[in-house]
């Protein structure tokens, strides 16, 4: 990754420009007006996206997204949808897409940092069940329940006694969950071993983005195959009828954000609510009323 990029192999450059595009549409994404789709152009490579249709499609999802929160709100439903996967597989990618231009106070992110001293003397599903949802709430967790099969398995913070009780304990506690009427989603995002180390790469250089990578996700490079036999057992012992898992291809960020995406509101049987219209009542006027100046010291400085 260090070589000149004039004699880098295609394929290679096609990834990274790929990535640093995609940085840029990121930015965008926040402010998107459908006015202003018809100014982006295309993707260039072969078999990406066109860009225009990425954005629009995203916008589309994102309106029904709304349309299932006010369902969600209305019928009292709880929702818990969990992302797994490797580290920079694009979990965080597509919870930011789908919380964009949602109310926080409905749908809000659980991302746990690791257990303080007290926590792990506690049952292991303690901390996760203090933020599961109420009623008229979809909780998203950034990493869940199943970092005992992932991480903790495989860097050592637990032992196999651990880990098997843990798959004992899961089922039931799925089953428990959806018997009280939370609807549970379990998402997997996958990517290669070589996109992987692309997008550590890009992060290692990207000033903006060094943040996400911990000496963790570093070490998580080296032990590739150890995580890999990890993730296939924790899919094969904890797919359930009850919460089954589902595998995004996540190569590609994209495609992925939108099948995923696309995919949570199939799971979920949602429709219109009927709001009331809203009027602006009257401004109500004091003429006994004068607006006192601010002091100039409390002003921001206008630097721009």
């Amino acid at each position: 990754m260090s070589e000149d990029l004039s004699s880098a192999h295609p394929a290679l450059v096609e990834m990274i420009r790929r990535e640093i595009l995609d940085s840029y549409d990121e930015e965008l994404e926040q402010d998107l007006e459908e006015s202003r789709l018809d100014a982006l152009g295309p993707a260039e490579a072969h078999g990406a996206l066109d860009r225009r249709f990425y954005f629009r499609e995203l916008l589309r999802l994102q309106h029904e997204l709304v349309r299932l929160q006010d369902w969600v709100q209305h019928h009292k439903l709880r929702v818990v949808v969990i992302f797994e996967g490797r580290d920079s597989a694009g979990k965080g990618g597509v919870i930011k897409r789908i919380t964009q231009r949602l109310n926080p106070r409905v749908c809000r992110v659980a991302a746990l940092p690791a257990p303080n001293e007290r926590e792990r003397t506690q049952w292991y599903f303690q901390r996760y069940a203090a933020h599961l949802p109420a009623a008229g709430e979809i909780v998203l967790f950034d990493r869940s329940w199943y970092n005992r099969a992932g991480v903790e398995r495989v860097m050592g913070f637990c032992t196999e006694a651990d880990v098997e009780e843990f798959f004992r304990s899961v089922p039931e506690f799925e089953r428990m969950l959806v018997r009280s009427g939370i609807v549970l989603l379990k998402y997997w995002f996958s990517i290669t071993d070589e996109e992987q180390a692309l997008r550590f790469t890009m992060r290692i250089t990207d000033p903006l983005k060094q943040w996400k990578l911990s000496p963790m996700d570093v070490e998580s490079r080296r032990r590739w195959e150890d995580y890999t036999r990890a993730k296939e057992d924790m899919l094969a012992r904890t797919h359930i009828p009850e919460a089954p898992w589902w595998v995004v291809e996540a190569v590609d960020k994209k495609r992925a954000r939108l099948n995923c995406i696309s995919h949570l509101l199939g799971q979920i049987p949602y429709g219109e609510v009927e709001h009331p219209p809203v009027h602006l009542p009257a401004r109500v006027r004091h003429a006994d009323y004068l607006r006192a100046p601010i002091p100039p010291e409390m002003h921001v400085p206008d630097r721009y």
